[in-house]
């Protein structure tokens, strides 16, 4: 990274700068284009006009863009796991904790893919959304009775069973209910992959899944086959978020297939499906590479079930995967109005630029949880490096935290000024969904923007919404 330097300087070596659409394509929504006056489009929608129209902060969907990563995944594991290859099907499951509205659900079921789901919320967004239960599947390492209830009642295709005490409580509630739950069982895989200690969800010291190493994992497969009211389906794999490349997914499919050989060497249990989760990376910023195409990782994913099962004398199974942050992420921005701006003096005559705006960390939480990295750029005109020159600036919230940093760096034209749109791309996924009302302040809404109109496919919150639940205020 290179130094900071004073607002009159030109534009660093080695800077900053967030990259234009047309630069990184894979960066921003599929739609995005500065039109004539330099104003940046998506869905043929400027962001100006959403900023005026609409509201700012928002984060705006573009809909074309959505549609198509979700049909891009569910078409390339159709295609790598097609039974004319020998194989014996695949699919793809929305991972709706990512972001999800009825409008996500209903437009990536129509694309081909299935929603996978982790609270009686999301369920119940899922079912009223008109998503067929058998496209369905509940996750958790901690449900709830009225989770297990409503998955039982709906029909859902698969619970996800997370430790011994879940067998337990899924075969008492579907006993009493007079049904069968079907099951997978989440492994740890001991497989450690992503990009933060928090989002790497497979190694033995974490809350998810039953451990291979040390025979849990085959103590519950023999309860769930001794249980009256469950129904084996299959093994379950997620190694973490934010993965570069193919190698630990193709490992945990690995991992997964040679358990299933011992299920059936030592219980005379068939594997009829895995899952082997989601995490596939996508870019923030311009320093980071390409992410890997879907069709790369499930043909990675089909060679090496084909292989292991072929060694093991496995049957092949059907397999799922559940992409979330790579469909939503990339499809939405977060549109920010600038206020306050201040120029702080630093050791060496240096100087930072702070760029407070009207959101901040209540609606993107990553930066201050996981130093998750962010860039953006002017919105609302054409960025003039070479006419205002160049300035080193910290975007930052309103919220009352020192650590209300939404961008750590970014290098902005030095004619930056207050009521500037800033847009900050790759916000899809976890943005929205792990928003908060710190400070009090209102959630932002969802625009959907497509063929030139936009629409709220969530409306932001108001002060009213907010008081609503204050007994105190009726």
């Amino acid at each position: 990274m290179s130094e900071e330097r004073n607002p009159a300087d030109s534009l660093p070596v080695g800077s900053l700068v967030c990259p234009e659409p047309s630069e990184r394509p894979d960066l921003w929504p599929w739609t995005t284009r500065r039109n004539e006056d330099g104003v940046l489009e998506i869905g043929g929608v400027p962001l100006t006009v959403i900023a005026q129209d609409f509201a700012t902060p928002a984060f705006v969907l573009d809909h074309d863009d959505l549609a198509g990563r979700a049909r891009v995944w569910s078409s390339a594991m159709a295609e790598e796991f097609w039974d004319g290859y020998g194989m014996s099907g695949g699919d793809a499951f929305y991972a709706g904790k990512a972001f999800l509205s009825s409008d996500v659900a209903r437009t990536v079921v129509s694309e081909g893919m299935g929603v996978d789901t982790a609270s009686l919320g999301e369920m119940t967004l899922a079912l009223r959304a008109g998503v067929d239960p058998a496209l369905i599947g509940l996750h958790g390492n901690n449900k709830l009775d009225d989770e297990i209830v409503l998955a039982l009642q709906a029909g859902i295709h698969r619970i996800f069973i997370d430790s011994m005490d879940e067998v337990a409580q899924i075969e008492r509630i579907a006993g009493r209910m007079g049904v069968t739950a079907p099951v997978m069982v989440r492994l740890k895989s001991g497989i450690h992959a992503g990009g933060n200690e928090y989002i790497a969800t497979a190694h033995e010291d974490q809350k998810f899944g039953v451990s291979l190493a040390d025979g849990q994992a085959l103590e519950v497969v023999r309860a769930i086959r001794e249980a009256d009211h469950l129904e084996f389906l299959g093994l379950h794999s997620h190694i973490g978020s934010q993965i570069v490349g193919t190698q630990a997914f193709v490992e945990a499919a690995r991992i997964v297939l040679e358990f299933a050989a011992r299920l059936r060497d030592d219980l005379g249990v068939a594997v009829g499906a895995i899952d082997l989760g989601g995490g596939v990376g996508i870019a923030y910023t311009g320093d980071d590479e390409v992410p890997t195409p879907p069709v790369e990782v499930a043909r990675a994913l089909a060679a090496q079930v084909r292989q292991t099962c072929q060694e093991r004398d496995l049957p092949i199974p059907h397999v799922s995967v559940e992409p979330g942050r790579s469909i939503a992420g990339p499809a939405m921005v977060t549109v920010y109005r600038v206020g306050v701006i201040k120029d702080v003096g630093l050791p060496g005559g240096r100087v930072r630029r702070y760029i407070a705006i009207d959101g901040g960390m209540s609606d993107n939480i990553r930066p201050a949880l996981y130093g998750a990295q962010y860039t953006a750029t002017l919105a609302n005109r054409l960025p003039d490096f070479e006419g205002a020159g160049s300035v080193r600036c910290r975007i930052v919230g309103k919220h009352c935290e020192s650590g209300d940093i939404v961008i750590h760096d970014v290098d902005l034209p030095g004619d930056i000024r207050q009521g500037d749109l800033l847009a900050v791309p790759a916000t899809g996924a976890y943005g929205y969904s792990m928003s908060s009302n710190y400070n009090m302040l209102t959630k932002p809404g969802v625009v959907l923007a497509q063929g030139g109109a936009a629409r709220w496919i969530i409306r932001p919150q108001t002060i009213e919404d907010l008081l609503a639940t204050d007994e105190g205020l009726k």
